[in-house]
């Protein structure tokens, strides 16, 4: 079940409002509505992939997908393509804005449990080099502690290394973290 937007509705937008104010709509964010029975999904992934289609699920909230931290995010860490402008959102998400060169690499599509709509999330591998980078924003401990865990797992450190040359910021401190624990 895909999100419906006053702009999209097949109904006009005043029967969509008189709908939301008789319970028949619920409104998860400005000018985004799902159907009232609709099952249980996960509004924060559902509100940036209908603000922005390229939406990617990164660091923190990519870790936690990935069990690979204890860490719980306390709002749905969000990449999009630099030069894009940040939406506004009722939900709590953080929207990091990642060079449009590099913004595909390591980058699937996921279904949002309970909807037919799509929203991207990078690779674990991807997910560490990026944490790396970002080490000030997401905390050297656990991006350290997440990427023992990935190597415990079977990860190779090859991996890591070849998105950390296509990725600034991050060889160094990656090599560096590896050298200690490996």
């Amino acid at each position: 079940m895909k999100a419906l937007r006053p702009k999209a509705a097949a109904e006009k937008r005043s029967a969509l409002y008189r709908g939301h104010a008789e319970g028949r709509w619920d409104r998860i964010g400005r000018g985004i509505y799902l159907p009232a029975d609709a099952p249980a999904i996960d509004w924060d992934q559902l509100e940036a992939a209908t603000r922005r289609p390229e939406a990617t699920i990164c660091l923190l909230s990519a870790l936690a997908r990935y069990d690979l931290t204890d860490a719980i995010p306390d709002a749905l860490d969000v990449a999009m393509p630099r030069g894009m402008r940040t939406p506004m959102t009722e939900s709590a998400i953080r929207w990091h804005r990642f060079d449009a060169a590099t913004f595909k690499l390591g980058r699937d599509e996921i279904l949002i449990p309970g909807s037919s709509q799509h929203i991207g999330l990078y690779s674990a591998e991807r997910t560490i080099v990026d944490c790396f980078r970002l080490r000030s924003t997401v905390g050297y401990e656990v991006v350290r502690d997440a990427t023992k865990e990935w190597l415990r797992r079977g990860g190779k450190p090859a991996e890591l290394m070849a998105f950390a040359t296509q990725l600034p910021r991050a060889k160094a401190p990656l090599l560096q973290t590896l050298e200690v624990i490996t």
